[in-house]
């Protein structure tokens, strides 16, 4: 049976360290996104940024993945390798996906941009997420079932007319990329693990426009795509789980009111 570890108070500040990195390096990336610039520059922008910081970037060479950042273009669900010849376009929407190693400590988020203006049916997609994001994070507090994170998120997408990928999740992160729990987006109510202060987790929606089902490319292994070729959005978050409610460590505007 999978432990989900309870992190110290020292494991917390190192984590929150780390995450508050992440959430800068999507602030910086932001300036890249443009039409014209190819998702390998941009790449190598962020691994500068984060080796600048005195951190390593996750992602690379994490069971052989070859870049620092994911990022995934318009039907790619997630795991998008950069590539010089992958060029951004006016109307893309770009998520950008990044993983800081600081000190031994992780932190994980990614959020969505878009080049130039987005089209009418983009817009919904990426403010639904957005707004999943959020429903998810609304249901972090000690004794809830993380189950509840999932149900809440899914019927909000299928409220708006979109599906949730179920076959990648969120999960438990800090001392280690990948952790328990697996956080699921979509869930029955009430199921799953009980939440407790001290547990550090992902919560990272991905939203699609059309189907739910995703297909993996043949030819590198990672890049995840919709199976039916239309629109997929993801917004992500670290999330700690205090004695009262939540914290949300990748963030470092001050949009929430962490409880």
């Amino acid at each position: 049976m999978s432990i989900i570890i309870i992190k110290n108070p020292e494991q917390i500040e190192g984590i929150r360290k780390s995450s508050k990195l992440a959430g800068k390096i999507l602030l910086y990336a932001e300036q890249f996104v443009k039409e014209g610039v190819s998702t390998e520059y941009i790449d190598d922008k962020i691994e500068e940024y984060i080796r600048d910081h005195g951190a390593i970037p996750a992602p690379l060479h994490y069971h052989g993945f070859p870049k620092s950042s994911c990022i995934s273009l318009n039907e790619t669900v997630c795991h998008g390798i950069p590539a010089k010849d992958t060029i951004l376009k006016n109307h893309d929407i770009v998520n950008i996906d990044v993983t800081t190693i600081l000190d031994g400590y992780y932190g994980d988020t990614s959020r969505m941009y878009s080049v130039g203006e987005m089209s009418i049916i983009a817009k919904k997609l990426v403010v639904a997420t957005k707004k999943c994001l959020d429903i998810g994070i609304g249901q972090c507090s000690p004794g809830n079932y993380f189950g509840n994170i999932g149900y809440h998120i899914a019927n909000f997408a299928h409220s708006k007319g979109f599906s949730v990928v179920y076959e990648f999740t969120g999960h438990g992160t800090g001392l280690e990329f990948h952790e328990p729990p697996q956080v699921d987006h979509i869930a029955g109510r009430n199921s799953g693990k009980i939440m407790k202060p001290g547990m550090i987790f992902t919560i990272e929606p991905m939203i699609n426009q059309g189907k739910a089902k995703v297909t993996v490319d043949n030819h590198d292994g990672w890049t995840a795509r919709t199976k039916d070729n239309k629109l997929s959005a993801q917004f992500e978050h670290t999330i700690l789980i205090t004695e009262t409610g939540y914290d949300v460590l990748t963030d470092v505007s001050g949009e929430y009111n962490n409880s």
